[in-house]
């Protein structure tokens, strides 16, 4: 079903693209050509596990590398991650790569993906819930935390297809929008402290707070594809740059490639849960499929 798989490819690129109301904040930043020996990058000053201000993110630790190979100096441009991300800071710019993109992005120049993830269930291990299915009738009288956009009348792929099965009056919503009072990991915490029975997060967030709860909590996938709504829950994440820059892509490429052991130990570090990656081209197409995806999640570099 190609319509659901552009929106909710449309709702990937609205989470991934979620954060602060602005840029300026931030500094003022200026559109710039690209210079030789300077790799400038966009990051989000405060959107763990992505990025930070301080450094901390996985994206940015997979930045350095390509800095150092390059013997390239990392500039970061600042911007919150959110609507113009893509279109303002990285095709206006003010960077030349944005170190994530799901696979079929048509404002961009994408790469093929460097890592695959998808939704997943959090509970409480003590909890006894062994969800696995949106088709579990148990969903309708358990409280669910789920995160919501907002924007457009779309929603995340897996709040849409809630709505399929009749499942909205028990949803306790979480913000992709964060400030110092709205945190990432909120909808993590809301499971620890039982604010919530079940929540539904995107992979990176999930892998990543869940190891930093007190509390021991169960990660369980959803299925590659919703089967009542056909919703896609997996997507690739491949690096970005503006579509006219096919060099720099490939030349990212080759990296990528190369460098594919060392990127899996910074996904593994950070607990991000990861799916096999189907081998394709580079993006061409404006509405790309995602790629199918074993039904077995593993972490970054094991099998």
């Amino acid at each position: 079903m190609k319509r659901s798989n552009s929106t909710a490819r449309r709702a990937v690129v609205a989470l991934l693209l979620s954060g602060f109301p602005g840029a300026a904040a931030y500094g003022q930043l200026r559109p710039q050509t690209a210079t030789a020996g300077i790799l400038r990058v966009c990051a989000d000053p405060d959107n763990m596990p992505l990025s930070n201000d301080k450094g901390e993110g996985f994206e940015q630790k997979i930045a350095e590398l390509i800095g150092r190979e390059w013997k390239s100096k990392v500039v970061y441009a600042w911007w919150p991650v959110r609507r113009g991300y893509f279109g303002r800071a990285l095709n206006g710019r003010y960077c030349d790569v944005a170190m994530q993109a799901p696979g079929g992005l048509d404002m961009a120049g994408v790469t093929k993906p460097y890592f695959r993830s998808g939704y997943f269930f959090v509970t409480r291990k003590d909890s006894g819930l062994d969800i696995k299915s949106l088709a579990d009738p148990r969903l309708k009288k358990l409280k669910i935390g789920i995160n919501l956009l907002n924007a457009d009348a779309e929603n995340t792929p897996p709040a849409m297809a809630l709505s399929q099965y009749g499942v909205i009056g028990n949803l306790t919503g979480y913000s992709t929008f964060f400030s110092d009072q709205v945190r990432p990991e909120d909808i993590i915490k809301a499971v620890s402290n039982k604010d919530v029975d079940v929540a539904i997060v995107w992979g990176p967030v999930a892998g990543y707070f869940a190891r930093k709860s007190a509390v021991p909590l169960q990660l369980t996938p959803l299925a590659e594809r919703d089967s009542l709504s056909d919703f896609p829950f997996r997507f690739d994440i491949g690096l970005a740059v503006r579509r006219r820059d096919r060099a720099l892509r490939d030349s990212l490429q080759i990296l990528l490639e190369r460098k594919r052991p060392e990127i899996d130990a910074i996904l593994q570090d950070y607990d991000i849960p990861v799916f096999p990656i189907q081998a394709t081209a580079p993006e061409k197409s404006t509405d790309a499929s995602t790629a199918p995806a074993a039904d077995s999640t593993k972490r970054a570099g094991r099998g």
